[in-house]
């Protein structure tokens, strides 16, 4: 059984009781923030007025946040090491705004809140209160890039962190809640991506102390010998320490400062010899067998053992608090209902004997202030944790090298995806050391192949000889999890660096509340002056509901789309880009956005070539427009004409199956004035009072009328393109067509049908929707309905499309039939 040498028991060294002062002067302040209004340094018996009305937060696990950060901070002002601190229970949030403070940053950035008497008033009256600082490790905290609040992420928004750091460690503190949680069960692996030359270093702390809400923990209940082997097998090395006695605060310290200290000398002997250059990073082809069969080092970690609510009430009510369940939240719940509460809320606060700690004005005494780093070495004031003041513009291929000429519209069939995988070859190259591709073992399925042209996989375990592309360093970090993927690519990102995450598109369903915490804390951040810009969070969608005909039901889901658009809407964009040049655009586009989340969806299959590479730009740029190529009405410049029919798409297959439907039109209706618009950034459907790309309303309806039928083909549901567009002016003749939940393996093109997306359904909506066809048509609806039935029996007897759907170009539609 691994455990750190335990110290003997004795008084603290000099060093460990200004530790011990440090830690003080942080409860104070974090149970002020829960408790006090006014009073914060009890210069007058405590009044029921000084305490706030409303008692939130959450004292069981701050106590020992404080106590980790204090020790952290001994070793930063002795080594000057950079560390980055990242809260796991981030419902701790009194201890990390308390420590800013100490450290002096908090006063820094918020100038209101002033290192004296008033300052510590507006401090504590502040937390969790309404105008105030929310209650966990938010944007608003400085020195955190991971709020927290929703459990599960926090060692790997560290592995994160580190990657392409080498000089960063990412003390990482784990509560035992957030130990049970999937994600975080599956971050323990993270370590088996971790290269010891390039990357820093992340030292887990997993703080047991016992409970969460209302039950206990499995690992604080596990029999120890079984824990440490669970850690063990995760490839770890466990220092073992163990509060055994509340009251003996001077044993704690001494057995955490060799831990500690055990640690980070452990960390520099696995780093050195990868970066003196006596190991080197193997790729997969080396001739080598025990070379390659290293496996990855094996890190430090600390299992520290501590009471809930350490040093705060130890009964109350007669019923034990300290080292319960009980200490989660707020240990004295009725201040104002019971006098004898107050009487112990100013007895536990005056435990810390605040007078020690502030001279007469209310100032944290020079001697403590002295303990904290200086600098940029404050964990509170680390850029690492401001990832924008680290962040340097990519370097980006120009779009023309990977461009696609297009002579006809439609004549080429080219894959997106793969054009794509190329740009991102270039990226790499010209961005060897800021940039990365993350996905849960798709990167080649989704056709982004190309990468591996200049880069490998990122791989620590053995390496075996039928093994592609799988190097100790590489660009790409593959995991069949997308939890840890996103996980990783925000501490990436909030540290100050780019990348991309590739992701099957009804998968990327696994991570809509990672997603969900990252686009809050970019809505949060943007308004924070003090907060600089990071790259944007980029999602690239493929094998998408349309192209997985051959998965089945399982993977055919597009409802990100609408996840996502319920987020602010400063920060989210969603492109759908019809063909491989606008993928392109799109891709160049994104890569140099900040703070947003950019999502793309496009197919890997090979998709007609509609735009050349000038026309996609502009198609980009404007983000919706007309294609005349495939309509029917006259809109030339200095021409007035209004079409009879609008004919609206957004996705690849749904832009293919509305110009084929048009093709069929104007074949058998020459007379019929057919206009075409294709939207490629989603939100410019929306009301521009909704979302700032959003058309002006003379806009919208200058290219959908106000008053002619419109038949949409979208990509996802359908009820979405309602939801945008439900104030525009001819909202009433909107018609749209998309998925529909309904999905089997089958054929593309029967997907197409069973969704009524395919183009004998859109010409058939037409059909019903301009009046002035009506039953004149009768004889062609007929032929269009038949020719699906044609279709469908075609997938039946030879289970393929008929070849005339497949291999239709836009110049031909008049020539084929499925007969």
């Amino acid at each position: 059984m691994s455990s750190a040498p335990v110290a003997p028991e004795q008084p603290l060294t000099d060093a460990l009781q200004e530790v011990d002062t440090w830690w003080r002067a942080a409860n104070y302040l974090s149970a002020g923030q829960i408790y006090l209004r006014d009073n914060p340094l009890l210069r007058r018996p405590l009044e029921k007025t000084d305490v706030k009305a409303r008692l939130l937060g959450h004292w069981g696990t701050t106590p020992g946040l404080n106590f980790i950060y204090a020790h952290l901070n001994r070793l930063i002002r002795e080594q000057g090491r950079e560390v980055l601190f990242i809260t796991g229970p981030g419902h701790g949030g009194p201890a990390n705004v308390a420590n800013a403070w100490l450290e002096g940053t908090y006063s820094e950035i918020y100038s209101h809140v002033g290192r004296d008497e008033d300052g510590l008033r507006t401090l504590f009256k502040q937390f969790s209160y309404p105008g105030g600082v929310p209650s966990h490790a938010a944007p608003e905290t400085p020195g955190s890039i991971h709020e927290g609040g929703e459990l599960g992420y926090s060692l790997a928004h560290a592995y994160g962190a580190v990657f392409d750091n080498p000089d960063l460690i990412a003390a990482t503190v784990i509560g035992d809640g957030e130990a049970e949680t999937g994600p975080l069960a599956a971050s323990w692996h993270s370590n088996s991506f971790l290269d010891p030359a390039v990357d820093g270093a992340v030292l887990p702390i997993l703080h047991l102390n016992g409970y969460k809400i209302a039950n206990p923990t499995i690992l604080a209940r596990m029999p120890e010998e079984q824990l440490v082997k669970l850690m063990e097998g995760y490839g770890y090395h466990p220092y073992l320490v163990t509060v055994e006695d509340p009251a003996s605060t001077a044993q704690a310290h001494a057995d955490f400062a060799v831990a500690l200290e055990a640690c980070l000398a452990e960390i520099e002997a696995i780093q050195a010899p990868y970066r003196s250059g006596e190991r080197t990073a193997v790729p997969a082809d080396a001739p080598d067998a025990d070379e390659r069969n290293v496996h990855a080092p094996r890190w430090p970690m600390i299992i520290f053992r501590s009471p809930k609510g350490w040093t705060g009430p130890a009964v109350v009510d007669g019923k034990q608090m300290e080292g319960t369940w009980r200490a989660h939240q707020v240990p004295l719940s009725e201040i104002h209902d019971k006098p004898e509460h107050l009487a112990q809320l100013e007895e536990w606060l005056a435990s810390y004997r605040p007078q020690e700690l502030f001279d007469d004005a209310g100032r944290l005494r020079p001697e403590i202030a002295a303990l904290a780093p200086t600098g940029d070495l404050r964990m509170s004031a680390t850029p690492y944790a401001n990832g924008g003041r680290l962040l340097q513009d990519l370097s980006l291929p120009p779009y023309a090298e990977h461009a696609v000429e297009v002579d006809k519209p439609g004549e080429q069939r080219i894959s997106p995806m793969i054009t794509a995988g190329g740009y991102l070859r270039d990226v790499i190259s010209r961005n060897p050391s800021n940039f990365r591709v993350f996905g849960p073992d798709e990167t080649a399925s989704n056709r982004l192949q190309a990468v591996y042209e200049v880069t490998d996989k990122a791989w620590q375990q053995r390496i075996d000889e039928i093994d592609e592309h799988l190097a100790r360093s590489g660009r790409v970090a593959e995991v069949l999890s997308e939890h840890l993927c996103e996980g990783w690519l925000e501490g990436y990102l909030l540290t100050g660096r780019h990348g991309v995450f590739n992701c099957y598109e009804a998968f990327v369903h696994i991570v809509d509340s990672m997603f969900n915490q990252h686009a809050k804390w970019l809505k949060v951040s943007r308004g924070l002056s003090w907060r600089q810009p990071v790259a944007s969070l980029n999602y690239l969608l493929s094998s998408h509901v349309w192209q997985q005909d051959h998965n089945g039901f399982s993977h055919q889901d597009p409802g990100f789309i609408d996840h996502v658009v319920n987020k602010k809407a400063d920060v989210i964009r969603v492109y759908l880009p019809p063909d491989v040049n606008t993928m392109l655009a799109v891709t160049e586009h994104i890569l140099g956005t900040r703070d947003r989340v950019n999502v793309v969806v496009s197919g890997k299959q090979p998709t007609p070539a509609w735009l050349d590479p000038e026309e996609a730009l502009l198609h980009v740029e404007r983000g919706i427009g007309i294609w005349d190529f495939a309509g029917s009405e006259t809109s030339g410049p200095g021409e007035k004409s209004d079409p009879d029919v609008v004919l609206g798409c957004a996705g690849d297959v749904p832009t293919l199956e509305t110009v084929a439907a048009a093709a069929l039109l104007k074949e058998q209706l020459p007379e019929l004035k057919i206009r075409v618009v294709n939207v490629v950034d989603l939100m410019r459907l929306q009301d521009p009072g909704e979302h700032p790309h959003g058309l002006s309303d003379r806009d919208f309806d200058t290219l959908f009328t106000k008053d002619r039928p419109i038949i949409f083909a979208y990509h996802g549901y359908p009820w979405l393109i309602h939801r945008l567009t439900y104030r525009r002016t001819n909202h009433g003749n909107l018609h749209v067509r998309g998925y529909k939940e309904e999905g089997t393996t089958t054929t593309p093109f029967d997907m197409a049908m069973l969704n009524q997306i395919d183009r004998f359904q859109l010409a058939i909506d037409v059909l019903d929707r301009v009046a002035s066809l009506g039953s004149t048509q009768a004889g062609f609806r007929q032929w269009l309905q038949d020719e699906r039935a044609r279709c469908r029996q075609y997938t039946r007897d030879e289970g393929q499309d008929p070849p005339y759907i497949t291999g239709w170009e836009l110049q031909e539609a008049q020539e084929q039939t499925a007969d």
